[in-house]
């Protein structure tokens, strides 16, 4: 077996959670979307990881977090006790990886390394990322320091992220109109009921565990939870009638349970909006196949679904239509800039993945201060 891991362009780009500024566990694969520029340069404390870092600063302009950003991995903890170097958004930021957690996984560093132990010899390296997170160029460290122009020059020379492929793509989802009914759609707004609804949270997990997570600005928004079991029967009847079988027909997958039947309002007062996510990204989400946005109502605008890893374009289903997607799927709701948009929110999935959710559940039950998968 190799001692290093080796990835080559083609390869997927792996994905993982580490220290990144104030947040302890930024995930990588939420910076979809854009072409990323992942430098493995050790330490700013010699002359090659500082001319790395001095050759991104001088060419700060390509690096705007639109069309491409710039992630830094730093190995030595004086880089950021002595503030060698750090985050500068839009576009840079430092990965403070001083347990070699990423540089194993790219291949920079042995797989039996121990960084904190000692010195390390480390492979340094640039990859080249495309917005859906494959690997596009591997540079190498050159004796030279012209490992950084040539890597900097072939981003600059990139097309837009959303032409990436050389053409724009479609993000593989179901657009599917009449879904509710007006009536049912009316019904579910009014049983939303008062402003006072609690605002939406959010789960992540963090070294392992799984809590909740109140991010600033990540969704404001405002969740109300159905109840009424005849309401739920007629959401059930629609969903197997006109939602399951394009899935199967789509993807060969037969949904067979749902669950989280909330109705969900995002309010232009609010700025209601959704930061990129993925729905099956903790232990307790795991499980979750589809999601399915069904917009109750059209008299806003914002509010749209975008899928970052394929392109710019939004889509807005029709009151009473739904956009149906793979829970992996990164995703954002815009702002809403005008009116109220409510949506009713649910996700899908079957009987093997409803053993992971209670697999899961039990283990998240047993861990203090944890939250349950929620209820079918």
């Amino acid at each position: 077996m190799s001692i290093l891991n080796s990835i080559l362009p083609g390869d997927p780009a792996p994905w993982f959670h580490q220290r990144c500024g104030n947040d302890p566990g930024f995930a990588f694969d939420t910076a979809a979307g854009r072409y990323i520029v992942l430098c493995f340069f050790a330490s700013a404390a010699d002359f090659q990881g500082r001319e790395a870092v001095d050759a991104v600063r001088a060419r700060r302009d390509l690096f705007d977090d639109v069309n491409a950003s710039f992630f830094g991995v730093s190995m030595d903890p004086k880089d950021e006790s002595e503030g060698r170097v750090a985050n500068s958004i839009p576009g840079l930021r430092i990965f403070w990886d001083f347990d070699g957690r990423v540089a194993k996984l790219y291949g920079t560093i042995r797989k039996d390394a121990a960084p904190r132990k000692g010195k390390t010899l480390v492979h340094r390296q640039w990859f080249v990322i495309s917005p859906t997170l494959r690997v596009m160029k591997v540079v190498p460290f050159a004796p030279d320091g012209s490992d950084a122009s040539i890597t900097l020059d072939y981003v600059e020379a990139l097309p837009t992220p959303s032409s990436f492929a050389g053409f724009e793509l479609q993000a593989p989802v179901l657009v599917l109109p009449d879904v509710l009914e007006d009536d049912l759609c009316s019904r579910l707004i009014e049983l939303h009921g008062a402003d006072d609804r609690e605002r939406s949270g959010i789960v992540r997990d963090v070294h392992g565990r799984t809590g909740p997570a109140r991010v600033r600005d990540h969704k404001p928004g405002k969740d109300y939870v159905i109840e009424d079991e005849d309401v739920i029967r007629s959401i059930q009847s629609r969903f197997n009638r006109r939602i399951v079988p394009e899935i199967r027909r789509a993807h060969q997958f037969a949904a067979t349970r749902m669950e989280h039947y909330f109705v969900a309002c995002y309010a232009a007062e609010d700025r209601g909006h959704f930061r990129p996510h993925r729905d099956d990204a903790t232990k307790e989400t795991a499980h979750r196949r589809f999601a399915v946005s069904v917009n109750l109502n059209g008299d806003f605008d914002g509010g749209e679904l975008c899928f970052p890893e394929y392109g710019p374009k939004r889509f807005r289903a029709p009151p009473g239509g739904a956009v149906v997607y793979s829970c992996s799927l990164l995703h954002t709701v815009t702002m809403v800039t005008r009116g109220r948009r409510y949506a009713f929110l649910p996700f899908l999935f079957d009987d093997a993945a409803a053993k992971i959710r209670d697999r899961n559940a039990k283990a998240l039950a047993d861990e203090p201060g944890q939250h349950c998968a929620p209820e079918e």
